[in-house]
């Protein structure tokens, strides 16, 4: 039978390699800079449609990350809430965000794996997504 000291060394020896191991959370700071592009994946909402965030955000989102690799800088993810007044109806279910450095390098990554991609889709959502790709030109912040 094992002594209860040595169950405390064993104990004590694990929480500290447990916290010492590295974590998939990126270290860059998720902040937007000009010159980054961000690639906008809305999923409207209307009647019938759902989705279902907690898979986006636990598998979807985090496999896309992986196949765009080091081009991504950071992504986001926005759960829609309301609308323009509290009364109406949230307009985008769901919107993710992927802010890259190299535009061809994305569509590259995302082109290798597009049937994977669009084949997660029946995992979380009904909705044909509708992609905007823009250049971020300046970044203001309130004094």
């Amino acid at each position: 039978m094992l002594s209860a000291r040595f169950l405390f060394l064993l104990l004590i020896s694990s929480l500290i390699g447990l916290s010492s191991c590295k974590t998939n959370q990126k270290t860059q700071a998720s902040t937007p800079e000009k010159g980054l592009f961000k690639v906008t994946i809305l999923y409207p909402n209307g009647e019938g449609k759902t989705f279902d965030l907690e898979y986006y955000q636990d598998k979807h989102m985090p496999m896309v990350a992986g196949f765009i690799g080091k081009n991504l800088k950071f992504y986001e993810i926005d759960e829609g809430i309301a609308g323009r007044t509290s009364g109406e109806q949230v307009p985008y279910l769901a919107i993710g965000n992927f802010y890259v450095y190299d535009l061809p390098e994305y569509n590259a990554a995302i082109r290798a794996h597009l049937d994977t991609i669009t084949g997660d889709f029946k995992n979380y959502t009904n909705i044909q997504p509708i992609i905007q790709i823009s250049k971020i030109m300046q970044l203001g912040y309130n004094k």
